[in-house]
Parts: structure tokens; C-alpha cells; sequence
């Protein structure tokens, strides 16, 4: 559809621009011309120096310059000449095209329009008009994954994941800032999570190897109305942000796993604050040290279990048991009980979850 859009436009241009001017695609083809002879043309070199550039290169006689769109540099604009002028036509032949393109991708693309979804940009009963004039499948199970790029790539980000999900009818790869794309993904009703981060772990595993790049990935719950997508991006942020406060060793976070922590994060910090004032004594959490904050955290692991904990610990039995004794007098709670245990548990969370805002509880 790009083809026709560009060859209307030049098509009306060329008796105003008295040159040749054109488009060539993503494979160096000439897909649209002020001369038809010229369209099937193919000009992989030019693609190749415009790879490492985003201004214009000049060769052989015309002037190319890469046409970006949404972010992404999939066409390049040339012009007959080597001069200023051509250099000046090709940049403001360029940003007509632009513009004229993510006009056009806004009102007839399937990404775009999932794009207006997850960001809240269309209406929730506009979403449904929408969705016929484009022939939209409204009641498919679908689920979203929000990846985090970190460090400077060679590559565009939004470029790595297109090229690993391709079938741009089922899945929808959008770039949402810089370092973030988002990928909503088609998925069979039933899919259970483990396949679900199986996904997740494929595409983490891919980009580290084949292009060298961390990731942190956040993964929504599986929702079955294109309407409810807003929210599952809102959840895959949600688990990036929860994963980077309590999960913090892990690199793929899923929603439905973030447990009690995903309450915490929805607390205010005033009511986080309170809640740590009243459950220990002044000053008597930091007053642990480290040997027994690890303590505390293999009892935890250990199903509060002091036979275990010793034995991993490497500490003998009554070791323990006097390590858990002093954190009782410091606290005023017995881990040995399961009640202060779980209050202990989610006021260490609190503290964790405090501890990563800026304004932070002292």
C-alpha cells in the first residue's frame, strides 16, 4: 500500500521538482518514481551506506536520504543531482513523505492501532469502529510483553524484535520510547504460564546471544477483548517495576507471579511508613546486620524450618536457635511463630520497596 501512497504523491510532485525523485524499500527496490522505467530498480549498495548514517549520501549521480516513519528508517527518499538543491529537495521531499506515511499508517495500520490501545490514545467505544474498518479480530486471546533494552545497541531495537516476530498479521511489534518495545503477542486460550515465559526466555536468550543485549522483560496477564490491552501493558509495566524492587535478580518478571509484592507497590509510601513505625521498635530494624538479615532469609527459604536453616547455614543447631532469640528481643517478634514470621517477611518487603523511591523512609 506504501507504493501506491508514494507513487500518488510523486506522481503530482514531478512537474513541480524537475528531476527525478523516488522511493526505494526495505530490500533497495525502487517502488515508486517521477520515471517509471526506473520502478524495480534495485539499489542494495545505497542501503548498505544509509545503514550507518541519517543523513544523506550522495552516489551516482542522486542525492538519498532515509525516510523515517514511527521511528523506524524503512524507506529511503532520492533525487536526481549532487548539488545544495538536491540535497534541499531530498530533505523536504523526505519530510512530506514522512508525513504523509504515519498519516496514512495512523488511520489504515493494524500497529498503529494497537499502539492508540496500549497507550490510551482511542476512545474504548472507537476501538470497536476501528477494528471493523480494519478487518480486526476484537476476541482473540492475546498477551503482552514489555522489553527494556539496556546499553547502546548497533541495532534499533524495534529492528531486533520485528525481525524475530516477522508475521506482522498476529504479532504486533511497537516501539514505545528509546529502550522499550512492546510486542502483543497472538496466543492459544489455556496457554499456560510456563509456555507463556518460555516465549519470554527465547527472546531474552536470542538477543543476548545473536546480538549481545540485556533485556528485562515484563509479561501481562492474557487478555481475551482488544480493549483490555491498555491494561495488560499497564500490568507488563507494572511487573518491570515490581521485578526491579523485590525480584532484582531476575530478568523475566510475569505479573501473575509478583505475589504480595505487587500489593506493596500499589501502597502509599505514607501508609508503608506507618506500617513500619508500628511493627518494630525505633531504629530496631537497622540495627540487624548483615549475617543476620542472611539468616533471616534462609529461615525464610527454609520453610522456617531450624534443622534445615542450620544445616544449610553450616551453623550448628543452637547457633540458630540464639540468632533467632536476640532477633526476637531486637524486634519484639519470634520467627519461630508464623504469624510474626509473616509480619517480619512483608515488613522487610515495605522497607525494600521504600528503600527504591527517591524520597525514601529513613
Amino acid at each position: 500500500m506504501s507504493n501506491r501512497l508514494f507513487q500518488g504523491v510523486i506522481h503530482q510532485m514531478k512537474d513541480a521538482i524537475d528531476r527525478v525523485i523516488g522511493v526505494i524499500d526495505e530490500n533497495g527496490v525502487v517502488i515508486a518514481c517521477s520515471e517509471l522505467v526506473k520502478i524495480g530498480e534495485i539499489k542494495q549498495g545505497i542501503r548498505d551506506e544509509l545503514a550507518y548514517t541519517s543523513e544523506e549520501v550522495v552516489s551516482g549521480g542522486y542525492t538519498y536520504r532515509p525516510l523515517v516513519s514511527n521511528s523506524r528508517a524503512e524507506h529511503i527518499v532520492f533525487v536526481e543531482g549532487e548539488d545544495k538543491m538536491a540535497e534541499k529537495m531530498c530533505k523536504m521531499l523526505t519530510v512530506a513523505l514522512s508525513n504523509i506515511k504515519n498519516l496514512y499508517d495512523e488511520k489504515y495500520d493494524k500497529g498503529s492501532f494497537i499502539k492508540n490501545i496500549i497507550l490510551d490514545n482511542i476512545l474504548p467505544s472507537d476501538i470497536y469502529i476501528k477494528s471493523k474498518e480494519l478487518h480486526f479480530n476484537t476476541d482473540e486471546a492475546r498477551i503482552v510483553f514489555l522489553i527494556k533494552f539496556f546499553g547502546k545497541t548497533d541495532m534499533l531495537p524495534f529492528e531486533m524484535l520485528q525481525n524475530m516476530f516477522p508475521d506482522k498479521s498476529k504479532d504486533y511489534v511497537i516501539s514505545v520510547g528509546e529502550h522499550d518495545v512492546v510486542l502483543v503477542k497472538d496466543v492459544k486460550h489455556g496457554t499456560e504460564i510456563r509456555e507463556i515465559e518460555k516465549i519470554a526466555t527465547n527472546i531474552a536468550d536470542t538477543l543476548s546471544t545473536e546480538f549481545y543485549t540485556k533485556v528485562a522483560i515484563g509479561i501481562s496477564t492474557v487478555v481475551d477483548n482488544i480493549k483490555d490491552l491498555a491494561r495488560a501493558y499497564k500490568e507488563a509495566q507494572v511487573a518491570l517495576e515490581v521485578g526491579k524492587v523485590f525480584e532484582t535478580e531476575k530478568n523475566i518478571i510475569n505479573y501473575e507471579n509478583l505475589g504480595i509484592g505487587r500489593l506493596i507497590y500499589q501502597l502509599p509510601t505514607t501508609l508503608c511508613e506507618m506500617f513500619l513505625q508500628e511493627v518494630f521498635k525505633k531504629e530496631s530494624l537497622e540495627s540487624l546486620d548483615r549475617e543476620t538479615l542472611m539468616t533471616i532469609q534462609s529461615f525464610f527459604e527454609n520453610n522456617l524450618n531450624v534443622s534445615e536453616t542450620s544445616r544449610k547455614l553450616f551453623v550448628h543447631r543452637n547457633t540458630l536457635v540464639y540468632r533467632l532469640e536476640k532477633i526476637r528481643k531486637l524486634t519484639g517478634l519470634d520467627l519461630r511463630e508464623f504469624e510474626h514470621a509473616i509480619t517480619f517477611k512483608v515488613a522487610l518487603m515495605v522497607k525494600k520497596y521504600l528503600d527504591s523511591k527517591p524520597g525514601k523512609f529513613i
